[in-house]
């Protein structure tokens, strides 16, 4: 990168390193591609600046509090004086390194939002004092086809994720990164409130929105945490049936009043929901029976994944034949997504469901997400 000017150099066998997905190279490929930071003694000794963070010092351990070295503010960079963090179950993966592509030592946080403190000289549509989201995506090649039409999750060569290879997220006082990847925010939105929707929103978002072709679509969403209960107010939103499918029964009230039509417990759901769905969509992060939620599809239904659970899927090969289901899955969303999702949940009222801790707690929070005790989203305020 220079003056943020994206040259993307991928390793040689051709695996993207964001994601392990296998691209084709742009440029020749040198160590240089993603260097290392010098971390933290270097850094001084060399008279470099430096920032303040929650850090992850390798794979699976607490995150410490730590100076870490500030990579200069390039011309197309912005320094964010973060006030809130969402707190994601991707942060919990990314410190354990479940799909190989962290680097340690990094700063979690990918549902970031504060306010501008400082822009490079290039920067024209922000200011000092904006309030900005930052999520999951910083950077992607610019060029190719996804990336034209809005789509940088798409990225041909795999786009660049904010705290992928040693990147540095948003859990410390200020963060700087490429501004082209801050969006304002709507007034509409409490700062508290438009944290979760950088990830979490806008991962259920786009895919409601691509596979909701008509009113009154039965949609269901398997799953009713982060990511579920948002599924379930935007669904509803967009004009669908809204079977919420949990294994607490206890979520049922919560549920319905999020606009769910009905709430059925997964170990009803063979008997309720059996060639009923037209869409269902799996949020849930562990791994579930994918045969046995090909089996809620209606005719031409679709099952959409947007869970991560480290596994492999298997599904039915004569029923989904014969009766043309489908399955998917989908990643965040790219800027266009990112834009209309932050203004839909605006204009309909969406809002997360949230309990806030101080930063400074961010090993208890972590665990209350891998324990599923989260009601819905953590969201972290800075007190550091």
């Amino acid at each position: 990168r220079t003056n943020n000017v994206h040259t993307v150099k991928h390793n040689h066998n051709n695996s993207c390193p964001h994601l392990g997905i296998k691209t084709t190279c742009i440029a020749s490929c040198t160590p240089s591609c993603f260097p290392t930071p010098a971390w933290p003694s270097a850094a001084r000794a060399s008279g470099m600046s430096t920032f303040k963070g929650f850090v992850v010092p390798a794979k699976g351990q607490k995150l410490e509090l730590r100076d870490y070295p500030a990579p200069p503010l390039g011309d197309n960079d912005v320094d964010i004086q973060v006030t809130h963090n969402g707190l994601c179950h991707t942060d919990c993966h990314m410190r354990d390194n479940d799909w190989g592509n962290a680097k340690f030592p990094f700063v979690p946080g990918h549902e970031v939002v504060g306010v501008v403190k400082t822009i490079g000289k290039n920067v024209r549509f922000l200011k000092e004092g904006d309030r900005v989201g930052y999520g999951w995506i910083k950077d992607s090649c610019r060029n190719c086809t996804r990336c034209i039409r809005g789509q940088e999750n798409l990225c041909k060569i795999g786009h660049v994720g904010l705290i992928t290879l040693g990147s540095n997220g948003g859990f410390q006082p200020v963060m700087r990164a490429p501004a082209d990847f801050a969006f304002k925010l709507p007034e509409a939105l409490d700062s508290a409130s438009a944290a979760p929707l950088l990830c979490a929103g806008v991962t259920v978002y786009a895919p409601l929105k691509r596979h909701i072709t008509f009113p009154g679509m039965k949609v269901g969403v398997l799953g009713i945490g982060g990511l579920g209960h948002m599924a379930v107010q935007i669904a509803a939103k967009l004009g669908a049936e809204v079977i919420a499918i949990s294994g607490s029964k206890d979520k049922e009230a919560e549920c319905l009043a999020m606009g769910a039509s009905s709430f059925v417990t997964t170990g009803e759901a063979n008997d309720k929901l059996t060639g009923e769905l037209d869409l269902l969509i799996n949020c849930v992060s562990a791994k579930t029976d994918y045969a046995q939620q090909m089996g809620w599809l209606a005719h031409a239904g679709t099952l959409c994944i947007v869970g991560l659970p480290v596994e492999e899927i298997t599904v039915p090969l004569l029923g989904t034949v014969f009766y043309q289901k489908s399955v998917t899955g989908s990643i965040v969303g790219g800027r266009d997504d990112v834009k209309e999702m932050l203004q839909f949940c605006a204009v309909h009222g969406i809002k997360p469901l949230i309990e806030t801790m101080p930063l400074s707690q961010i090993n208890e929070a972590m665990d209350r997400v891998v324990a599923n005790k989260a009601r819905y989203r953590i969201v972290l305020t800075t007190d550091v």
